[in-house]
């Protein structure tokens, strides 16, 4: 199988880490030789109540026995898509209430940089250095990573980039600013989170020049900071907000959600302001909506916070320089570039899954399952202590 996979499947990278998987379960994904590996990435941040979990898998099933994919989105009535839609407005402050459900997290940012550009009538988008909005060319744009985007440029054109944090940047945004688009914690850059009352003088900037504020939420959203939406620790409500990752709970998906007075301009000059086939698919929607059901009405949320506070206790260590994020949105930072990989390598070998992240290579993400067990954070963070000491008692362990 390994042979078939390097020699059909396009790869991303020159040596991803080509685990054959064989099922996975709860916080648990297993080799084909029935290995065990406690999941601490959770498919990084997209499978909230960890792998196959009974409610999400019955609710596919059901649906699966009714009707699939049936007609373009928007065109016809499907009762789940219908009910996710409905279920999110509930749980989101005003003006936050109709949903337009995409394919994918990237997609769901090309509409929401659409849908800003159509309301405004300008062009200029701000984005943040060291920001990851997904891949397609739009937000690819909007990507504050040069290195990234270089073999494939030109990109987007007036699209300019501010500093993470720095309220004295916040005055380039103009009366000529469609939008300014933020993730709410930055991901790829070490899950950064905002300071003070930065995105509320953001939002603040943007109703005085008249420009919208795009928050990406695919990473911190569905519960994952220990409340629904990262924004909301942070009182600032965006103008659309962007879903995707977790929301479908294991299933890929994507939406924004705006003001119905917003998300009705898509509908007219031009029609069809933003079309997909498989947005919206039953199925998807299906599992995203028992996945939402199930966080919003159990105390998940509550416990993610608990969580943390159970993480930071235990990620303590001379080889661990920082942890950085809210809830069960982690990472944290050790000496050297050498030290992060050699300990999610190592970490593999002994039955637990850690990842990088994209802009920080120092970085070790934690983003668990929401479900996952006291007891098994402990037994995870075991084995992280024990590698790094490894490490540390190494003749020389690398520090750059």
């Amino acid at each position: 199988m390994i042979t078939d996979f390097f020699k059909y499947q396009a790869q991303t990278t020159p040596h991803p880490l080509a685990m054959e998987i064989s099922h996975a379960s709860g916080a648990y994904i297993y080799d084909s030789n029935k290995k065990a590996y406690l999941d601490f990435v959770a498919g990084v941040s997209a499978c909230p109540l960890g792998h196959n979990h009974p409610k999400v898998v019955q609710a596919i099933k059901e649906q699966l026995d009714k009707y699939m994919h049936v007609m373009v989105y928007g065109e016809y009535i499907q009762k789940p898509a219908v009910a996710l839609a409905k279920l999110l407005a509930k749980h989101l402050p005003a003006p936050l209430e109709k949903t337009y459900l995409t394919n994918s997290g990237t997609e769901a940012i090309e509409g929401a940089l659409k849908l800003a550009k159509r309301a405004t009538g300008r062009s200029e988008i701000i984005a943040a250095h060291k920001a990851y909005h997904g891949n397609t060319m739009g937000s690819m744009s909007v990507m504050g990573f040069e290195e990234r985007k270089q073999a494939f440029r030109p990109l987007l054109p007036d699209v300019k980039f501010i500093d993470f944090n720095a309220t004295n940047q916040i005055n380039e945004i103009t009366e000529k600013t469609a939008a300014v688009i933020l993730e709410t914690i930055q991901g790829g850059a070490g899950f950064i989170v905002p300071k003070g009352d930065y995105l509320k003088k953001v939002k603040q900037r943007c109703e005085d020049v008249g420009a919208l504020l795009i928050l990406d939420e695919i990473q911190p959203g569905i519960g994952r900071t220990g409340k629904l939406y990262g924004f909301e620790h942070y009182q600032c409500i965006p103008d659309i907000l962007v879903s995707g990752k977790g929301l479908g709970g294991g299933m890929p998906i994507g939406a924004f959600t705006a003001s119905g007075k917003l998300m009705d301009l898509l509908q007219d000059q031009p029609k069809l302001g933003h079309i997909t086939t498989f947005g919206g698919h039953p199925v998807i929607a299906a599992s995203a909506l028992a996945t939402l059901q199930e966080i919003t009405a159990s105390n998940l949320m509550a416990q993610a916070t608990e969580k943390e506070t159970l993480f930071r206790q235990l990620l303590v260590h001379p080889l661990i320089k920082e942890v950085r994020g809210l809830g069960l949105m982690l990472a944290f930072l050790t000496p050297s570039v050498a030290i992060a990989n050699d300990l999610i390598l190592k970490a593999q070998t002994q039955g637990l899954i850690l990842f990088w992240l994209l802009f920080e290579p120092k970085a070790v993400r934690i983003t668990p399952p929401l479900t996952i067990s006291n007891e098994e954070i402990k037994k995870g963070c075991k084995i992280i202590i024990g590698i790094l000491n490894e490490i540390q008692n190494k003749p020389k362990h690398i520090n750059n």
